[in-house]
């Protein structure tokens, strides 16, 4: 059946549409008026903040909003947009409680960016870092509020740079980002005109499959980040990147084609670093450290109380330590928060039994 125009439409039909709209915009009225209520209180909240020392952003307190949202949701609007407008509803709110500055590792529409566009919303300034160290030396310092780093790959593995700087650092880990990898085809050409495909050794291997029966002869060159293909692909004719639909946004690139990589779903886990640990939720995760001399059984008897207190561990890594030999750091996440009672005593009893521990945060866990 042909689609009409709304040129073609009947008067009848015009009219009715008509009404229908108009219902819409008395709607989106009263939605615009509840907003700007909503902003006014969220200014009144951020003075009392202000007033008492206490951050803008509280990881617990917008979980509770997602989760009551959902949860009262009965009608037809999908709950995964309810979210991402909540995100930016939030993102507004939290701009008039305090001027948020994020640090992330860099460069600009790197998937690291896209999870702190995702976690914080798009009104805060970002502020991209070369190197994970200066993520942490930035929010260290004061100059940012927070950081976003990764930790974790579900295809390559353990960040180790991220691990080895949280045995330096006196931050905290606030909340955790799970965001889907997904890999597309970027240009301002048709797929028959592509002639050369800039890419990041990492999205190329998890592309090589899908790049090889389809684009098997031209050329390939390597850079430094998915960003820059991006940037190189915008910039020359006839040429493709392998990166991000937020860098062909940045990058005013068109996606030839969406999700080239191939096998298992691909999914990169990131950690907001602050200042503060998050209240508990009910649904948290903690992360700590803890360093052990090298002996028989060791890691087997620190595991014990976890055991003892029906802890369940989600990961554990380990690196030597880089302040003495045969001295070793491990890397422990666990399900619960650090003020639950079975997760606090089986802590101190961990102290007793190991060089050095260190708490690095309890926070909601990711989705």
């Amino acid at each position: 059946m042909k689609k009409l125009t709304i040129l073609e439409f009947s008067n009848q039909d015009k009219e009715e549409l008509s009404k229908f709209r108009e219902k819409i915009d008395l709607l989106d009225n009263q939605i615009l008026e509840l907003l700007n209520k909503r902003i006014e209180i969220a200014e009144q909240i951020g003075k009392f903040k202000r007033k008492r020392g206490i951050e803008a952003y509280q990881p617990d307190r917008e979980k509770e909003i997602y989760d009551r949202l959902c949860k009262e949701n009965k009608g037809l609007f999908p709950n995964k947009a309810l979210k991402a407008i909540y995100r930016e509803i939030m993102s507004a709110s939290r701009s008039w409680e305090e001027a948020l500055k994020i640090a992330y590792l860099g460069p600009e529409a790197t998937f690291t960016h896209q999870a702190a566009l995702e976690k914080f919303g798009t009104l805060c300034e970002f502020v991209s870092k070369k190197s994970i160290s200066e993520v942490f030396d930035e929010v260290e310092s004061g100059r940012a509020n927070y950081g976003v780093v990764p930790i974790e790959n579900s295809s390559e593995g353990i960040i180790t740079h991220t691990l080895d700087m949280f045995s330096e650092a006196e931050l905290k880990i606030c909340a955790e980002i799970i965001l889907k990898i997904s890999h597309n085809l970027l240009s301002n050409t048709h797929l028959e005109g592509i002639k050369r495909v800039y890419y990041h050794p990492q999205s190329f291997a998890q592309s090589r499959v899908w790049l090889e029966n389809n684009l098997p002869k031209i050329e390939y060159l390597e850079v430094s980040s998915t960003a820059e293909a991006a940037r190189r692909a915008s910039l020359e004719k006839n040429s493709a990147a392998i990166a991000s639909e937020l860098a062909a946004t940045i990058y005013n690139l068109n996606i030839v084609i969406k999700g080239i990589e191939a096998g298992r779903e691909n999914y990169t886990r990131f950690l907001v670093i602050g200042r503060e640990i998050s209240a508990p939720t009910g649904n948290d995760k903690t992360s700590i450290l803890f360093s052990i001399k090298d002996r028989v059984g060791a890691l087997h008897d620190m595991l014990i109380p976890f055991a003892h207190h029906g802890i369940n561990l989600t990961k554990i890594e380990s690196r030597p330590s880089r302040k003495q030999p045969w001295e070793y750091i491990f890397f422990l996440d666990l399900e619960g928060h650090a003020k639950d009672e079975n997760v606090q005593q089986a802590l101190s009893e961990l102290e007793d039994l190991c060089l050095h521990l260190k708490l690095l945060g309890s926070y909601p866990v990711g989705e």
